[in-house]
């Protein structure tokens, strides 16, 4: 049994599987990276390291390959110990041990174990489907300036992207100056026009004390002013806060003395098309005014008021 399928299993879910008496395989998240020599592009992954330090059965391997092979759990710990046995021998005969998709095992002068991970298996499942890739270079800058550099030795050409360049930056500059000149405009006129109303009323005041005096030192007649009568159209209310519909009549009059005593205006605004007595808590003109006061009543006297608005004719 290949005790490093199972391990390579784990290595998706977990970030660390110890194999009992041997040592323990870690994973750590690796952010996806450019290779500037290469131009080779590589997505997120986890990176496999290994730690023989760390022995101590901590039940995962082993609860796995019981689980897998559907086997007693004695038994799986036993197979571990067996392949734990062959790999140190093949390592103090100086083999390698290669495991699929995790790395290269080896000891070095020391007597301490070497890992080589595999970069041929990402273990990061949310990179599953991402592969690396090589993009090759992008050399117009280099272009450009190989070609600016031309432009210099034979003024006689140019190129369209630089001349396009210097027409954005001159239309950009047109603009500038015309939103600058407009505000300046726009500050001189209001100015102006304040100062010729203030000129205005002067001269209008001063007219109006020269009138003064001569009908008071050149005419000694009553000035007689007719009376002028302006008529105001009131506006409709049309915005009505209901505070409630009643079958009976008595009922929506002592409804709107209820509301009175509260302070609100409160009135019968007739039947609707049920045929119940409409009272209100208000009524209004305009529209803010009425959902202003309707918030307020919602939030302190009923939140199922609600705002009627009258047909336009």
């Amino acid at each position: 049994m290949r005790i490093e399928n199972y391990i390579s299993d784990l290595l998706y879910r977990y970030e660390c599987v110890t194999v009992p008496g041997f040592g323990s395989f870690l994973t750590q998240h690796r952010p996806a990276k450019v290779h500037y020599t290469t131009n080779a592009f590589y997505p997120p992954s986890k990176s496999v390291s290994f730690n023989e330090q760390l022995k101590s059965n901590d039940g995962l391997l082993t609860k796995h390959i019981a689980e897998t092979q559907e086997i007693p759990y004695e038994d799986a710990s036993k197979k571990i110990e067996t392949a734990v046995l062959s790999w140190k021998k093949a390592l103090e005969d100086e083999e390698v041990l290669e495991f699929k998709n995790i790395g290269e095992l080896s000891l070095n002068q020391d007597k301490k174990i070497i890992f080589q991970p595999s970069y041929h298996t990402n273990y990061l499942t949310s990179s599953f489907g991402f592969s690396s890739f090589v993009s090759p270079s992008i050399t117009r800058e280099e272009l450009k300036k190989e070609v600016e550099v031309l432009e210099e030795k034979a003024p006689i050409a140019f190129t369209p992207e630089k001349r396009k360049n210097r027409s954005y930056l001159k239309y950009a500059a047109i603009f500038l100056l015309a939103l600058s000149a407009g505000t300046v405009g726009y500050r001189y006129v209001n100015t102006y026009t304040a100062q010729r109303a203030q000129v205005a009323q002067q001269e209008a005041q001063e007219q109006v004390e020269k009138d003064i005096q001569k009908a008071t030192f050149f005419d000694t007649t009553p000035l007689e002013i007719p009376s002028i009568t302006v008529k105001v159209e009131k506006e409709p209310l049309k915005y009505h806060i209901v505070g409630g519909a009643f079958r009976v009549e008595e009922n929506a009059d002592k409804k709107v003395r209820q509301l009175r005593e509260k302070g609100y205006d409160a009135e019968r605004i007739g039947k609707n098309k049920y045929g119940l007595h409409q009272v209100t808590y208000a009524s209004f003109t305009t529209v803010p005014e009425a959902l202003k006061s309707l918030r307020k009543i919602k939030r302190t006297e009923s939140p199922e008021a609600w705002l009627l608005v009258d047909e336009i004719d």
